[in-house]
């Protein structure tokens, strides 16, 4: 009887651990995060920001004086913006020292709607559907939120699940996606829809300080909405990427990380967002923190065995003292072309790209992409790496099987990470449609210098600059 009591439980045990190994395994395999599609905002044509254009934007800032303007022209020459990209209506119409409540949600409706819409018809997706909605605006959080809005305009479930992400910066869009991954793991077959884009309008300085007017020269409108699910049903025949990894780094404990992006206001009290100097190496060393996670779990075996035994060389005390006649040293970098195909930088400025680049040992070929869409679109913020990934799709660079690198860094100072598998041959028309054979440009370079460099002649006073400025406005 004794015996029987005891195999009985013993049964009992071995199926209970059975069932809940077959249980975990299901529950893991639905917990991937596949990508229906996604959408990027094209501006209006009567949005463009020109030459001229943007001269006369900055040009109507009456706390600028020359130095301030030859400042500005230098920094748009050197930015790697071109002239076709957008700016937000209350800027363009002369309301940016008195911008309204009713034109900031204009700017944003224009971007939600067109992207959501476009996004939801290509996938063959209904609002209804949706399950998870993440919004992403750093700089604008009015009540009700800008989910509710999109609630409201779509007429989604009143069971959604909603997400309104402030403050995050132009790394918002991973954020968002890194959220998703983890909601998939509470709920099976479920639809999540991440927009992401910024109020540029709303928050345009107009003082005259060198570190906060930059932004005024780098950011322009975009933004994005990407469709997502964990239902291996729908992902089957409908999916064209899947997340493979996704890494997060937040180095706010650090002062300097912390302040060298970020909004405030100036002595005079114009509110802005200041850039400082360190910012380029407050995102190196944010992203090298990030890839120590990431790439041991991307790259293959050999090439992290090769970078130890090559790092192990170089501690070497005679393997210093042989190269010290080598100017430059050996060079221990990991060649991640080994186990990733494409790089998305984020497009946030030409020394951010140029810097990230070669730390990585990336070639023309991999930054190309991120160039060139920061010399069509400008730097858009959270939107910014979706542009970057439209460029390589328009290309037909995007083959099944490829692993594609998503590189994002926003203030706080954070440095996000993701890597998607393609999933299918991707070769659909997006955003670049209309430009595409205008890309790549051999030079980045914008005609800035060559229309306005009469602005550095030495025999220029202030004089003649008040008369330029009266025409100008």
């Amino acid at each position: 009887m004794e015996i029987t009591v005891l195999t009985a439980m013993y049964i009992f045990a071995v199926s209970y651990a059975m069932l809940s190994l077959v249980r975990g395994l299901l529950r893991r395999r639905s917990q991937c995060c596949y990508m229906l599609g996604y959408e990027c905002y094209k501006a209006p044509e009567d949005t463009k920001l020109s030459t001229g254009e943007c001269a006369r934007i900055i040009l109507r800032n009456k706390n600028l004086d020359l130095e301030d303007y030859r400042f500005l022209l230098k920094t748009m020459a050197r930015s790697g913006i071109g002239e076709d990209t957008y700016g937000p209506r209350l800027v363009l119409e002369g309301h940016e020292e008195t911008p309204t409540l009713s034109e900031a949600h204009l700017e944003l409706d224009e971007v939600f709607q067109q992207t959501v819409s476009k996004v939801l018809a290509s996938t063959g997706v209904a609002p209804s559907e949706i399950d998870i909605l993440i919004v992403n605006v750093s700089l604008f959080s009015p009540a009700p939120s800008l989910t509710s809005r999109i609630v409201n305009h779509f007429k989604l479930r009143d069971n959604v699940k909603t997400f309104n992400l402030a403050g995050m910066g132009c790394s918002a869009s991973l954020v968002g996606i890194h959220l998703v991954q983890e909601l998939f793991k509470t709920k099976d077959n479920a639809l999540a829809l991440v927009v992401s884009t910024e109020s540029m309008g709303s928050h345009w300085y107009c003082g005259k300080e060198k570190s906060m007017i930059i932004s005024n020269c780098l950011f322009r409108m975009g933004g994005c909405a990407v469709l997502l699910t964990n239902d291996r049903k729908r992902a089957k025949d409908g999916a064209i990427m899947k997340l493979s990894h996704s890494v997060r780094i937040h180095h706010g404990w650090h002062d300097e990380s912390y302040g060298c992006c970020i909004q405030e206001e100036d002595g005079e009290g114009h509110q802005g967002f200041r850039l400082t100097k360190y910012l380029v190496k407050a995102a190196g060393q944010a992203l090298e923190s990030n890839l120590r996670i990431l790439l041991p779990q991307v790259l293959p075996v050999r090439e992290l065995v090769r970078y130890k035994l090559a790092n192990a060389l170089a501690n070497n005390p005679l393997a210093k003292r042989k190269n010290r006649k080598v100017r430059g040293g050996p060079s221990l970098n990991l060649n991640l072309r080994s186990g990733i195909d494409h790089f998305c930088v984020h497009p946030g400025g030409k020394a951010v790209i140029d810097t990230v680049g070669k730390g990585l040992n990336l070639n023309d070929y991999d930054l190309e992409p991120s160039r060139m869409a920061l010399h069509r679109f400008g730097n858009t913020s959270a939107g910014g790496n979706w542009y970057v990934l439209a460029y390589m799709e328009a290309k037909k660079r995007l083959k099944r099987g490829d692993k594609v690198l998503m590189i994002s860094l926003g203030a706080g100072f954070k440095s996000n990470t993701c890597v998607w598998e393609v999933m299918r041959d991707l070769e659909r028309p997006n955003v670049w449609e209309d430009s595409l054979e205008n890309y790549p440009r051999v030079s980045a370079d914008t005609s800035f210098m060559d229309k306005f460099g009469w602005l550095y002649d030495e025999f220029l006073n202030f004089v003649q600059f008040d008369e330029v400025q009266r025409m100008v406005r």
